[in-house]
Parts: C-alpha cells; structure tokens; sequence
C-alpha cells in the first residue's frame, strides 16, 4: 500500500518573526534575573555569615575583658585591675582612653576588627531559651546593625532608666532572627562592662509601626528596664519586648 506523506509548509511572517525575537529576549532576561537574585540571595547570606564572624570575635574579646579586668577611673587615670595570679593593678594614662568627642569608655571595650575597622561595645545580651548572645555596640547605624546589636536609647547599661537594643531579624536566626519567638515569663541577662550581670523578666511583647517610639520612653519608675526592638518578618512592622528587673 502507498503512503503519502503530506508536509504542512510553514509561513514565516515578519509578526512571526518578531514574537519569536521576544520570546528570546524574555527568556533570556528571565534567566539573567533568577541567576542575579540567586547571586545576590549567596552574596547577603556569605556578608551575614561574615559579619556574625565579626560580632563573635567582639563577644568573645568582651568576655575575656569582662572575666579578667575590673575597670574603675581614679583621679583623671584609668585603673584596670587585671585578676591574674598576682592581682596586680595597671594604670594606663586618660589620654589613652578616650574617644574622638573626648567621651572616656572606662567602661566600654575597644575591638579592632581585620579589616581595621574599631567597634565600641558596653554590654551582652543573653537570651538562653533563645540562643541568643551578642555584644550590644555603644552606637547605632545601618552599618553597626550589620555587624550586631545596638543601643538604640537610654541610659548605660543595668542602670535606672529603658535600656533600648535594637538588632536585625535575619531568616537564618542570626542576631534578632529568634526573638518574635519569646514568650512573657522569659528571662534574659544583660552583662555590662563593669562586671554587673543582671536579669531580666519579659512582661510584654507587641508590635507597632517603625514611626512608632513610644517603647524608647524613659519614664519606668525608678525601675531597671529594657526594650529589645526588632523587625516583623515582612520588615512592614517592628515587633517590640518589653522587660524588668527581677
């Protein structure tokens, strides 16, 4: 039996040509952005991981300082009291000691990162229940949230007054990534620089719009309090902790 083979024959149109040149061009363009976001998405996840290097090298230079020096100001000189087998005293000139406002930071440590770049820290946080401990950094700024947390407002810390810290919400639970997971009745402890630990009860936890300030107030009663503020997981809202001496 004979078969016959009928072939359709294909116009090619210029409005063909021109959907098929389209096509291309948004294939392509849909392929560039997915590898562009994915290179960003490794980018921010590797200048995360970097940074959390940074704010534990911090932590750890903290705890060794805190564990082994007293610091207290006597007369203009700035006396470290090293607790080693001699428990001898070290004196170091004022002059070497202060800030470029001509603030001394008796009580806060310097740290010196890699790339030389000076970080002033004055307290830790830590959240146990949570797995959270950081140094909080004197200051505040886009740049030194990336690194850890910051004071935002108040008073030195484990003292009369709100005590603000602000740290980022990372999705990988770095920083503050944890934290819209606590619960009232959690505790925390909040070290400062003078060898003082103290804890902290959470009493309430809520969430406001980033115009917001309210939670900053300073008006606690003569009580010892802290704030801890960071983002919702849509960044639309801040999601705030509040908490008390116990």
């Amino acid at each position: 039996m004979n078969q016959i083979l009928v072939t359709e024959k294909v116009i090619v149109t210029p409005e063909f040509k021109k959907k098929k040149k389209i096509y291309k061009f948004n294939f392509f363009l849909s392929c560039f952005l997915a590898c562009t976001l994915f290179s960003c998405c490794i980018y921010a996840e590797y200048d995360r991981n970097k940074s959390e290097k940074v704010s534990q090298n911090i932590l750890l230079g903290v705890l060794d300082e805190t564990d082994e020096t007293t610091i207290s100001v006597e007369e203009g000189v700035i006396v470290i009291n090293a607790l080693d087998d001699e428990e001898q005293n070290a004196e170091v000139n004022v002059t070497g000691m202060i800030s470029g406002e001509g603030v001394i930071k008796s009580n806060i440590v310097e740290s010196v990162a890699p790339d030389g770049t000076v970080y002033y820290t004055e307290s830790v946080l830590k959240i146990p229940r949570l797995g959270i401990e950081y140094p909080v950094l004197s200051d505040t700024s886009d740049e030194l949230l990336k690194i850890s947390l910051n004071k935002l407002w108040g008073p030195d810390p484990n003292e009369v007054g709100n005590y603000v810290i602000a740290g980022h919400n990372y999705r990988g639970g770095k920083m503050f990534g944890k934290l819209p997971t606590i619960k009232i009745g959690d505790t925390f402890e909040v070290t400062d620089l003078k060898g003082r630990t103290i804890t902290y009860k959470v009493y309430k936890t809520y969430q406001v719009d980033p115009s917001d300030v309210s939670c900053t107030s300073q008006l606690t009663d003569g009580k010892k309090e802290v704030t801890l503020i960071t983002c919702t997981s849509d960044g639309k809202q801040r999601f705030i902790v509040k908490a008390e001496q116990i």
